[in-house]
């Protein structure tokens, strides 16, 4: 198992690709901490993982745009190996159509959240000596996509994040990378479709699926595989990188 003895955080990890992470990492032997607003759904995945006796989870409700609760918490923990990023929210809209107030959610889970995630954990690794960060990117912060105005800013914000602590704490024995999925099949996906298509959500789901070149969405389980390697000791020689998962939408979407 690629995670023995190492602990991990993860916040948004009890819904999509954050539960995915979180069942693969406990998998792989993690004692795995899931932060989440929504408790019911993160102790629903600790009692998933705890059911197949697949490793050691916990579940605890904090807000990532509160800084003093995240820093709290942390500090609950005795050792810290691994934090990922990943709890973030979407938008839909182009400028005109992204109010104030939408605009200042979305900065304030995706770039915020992500910031109080990494202040809270990096003097922990530092005394550590080691330690792996693993962010949230999107395709959105280096490819236009349409409606997509905050939603692509706040992933704009955590692709160069990415690159800053990689670079500030090489020496620290700290690595840093990030994952920019493309769609990924997750219950907000079908979520959204009900939404915005009612009576057409086959016909939508099968456009959507058919943006990416490769025909279809991604799985959180692939992107969770991904994750795992990146955060495992085979990524040892990797930091300061972002890896799209993406069936060939950045390279080939011609």
């Amino acid at each position: 198992m690629k995670l023995t003895n190492k602990t991990v955080l993860i916040t948004g990890g009890g819904s999509g690709i954050g539960k995915a992470i979180s069942l693969l990492f406990a998998a792989q032997g993690a004692t795995v901490h899931i932060l989440e607003l929504n408790l019911e759904a993160a102790s629903q995945v600790v009692a998933e993982i705890e059911s197949q006796g697949i490793g050691k989870a916990f579940a605890h409700s904090v807000n990532v745009t509160n800084q003093s609760d995240l820093q709290s918490l942390v500090a609950g923990i005795e050792q810290i190996d691994i934090l990922v990023n990943n709890a973030g929210i979407a938008h839909v809209g182009n400028l005109e159509k992204c109010t104030e107030e939408d605009f200042q959610r979305v900065f304030d889970v995706n770039v915020k959240g992500a910031y109080n995630s990494l202040f809270a954990v990096i003097p922990k690794m530092k005394a550590q000596g080691q330690g792996v960060i693993l962010n949230m990117a999107s395709i959105a912060a280096v490819v236009g996509i349409a409606d997509r105005f905050a939603y692509s800013m706040s992933k704009g914000a955590i692709y160069a994040m990415t690159l800053s602590v990689a670079r500030d704490y090489m020496a620290a024995g700290i690595r840093c990378n990030s994952i920019s999925p493309a769609r990924v099949h997750t219950p907000f996906v079908d979520g959204f479709i009900a939404k915005n298509y009612p009576g057409k959500e086959e016909e939508t789901f099968e456009k959507l699926s058919q943006s990416q070149p490769i025909g279809r969405m991604a799985q959180p389980a692939e992107v969770a595989s991904l994750a795992l390697f990146l955060c495992s000791d085979d990524a040892a020689f990797i930091t300061g990188n972002d890896y799209p998962i993406d069936g060939g939408f950045i390279k080939l979407n011609n």
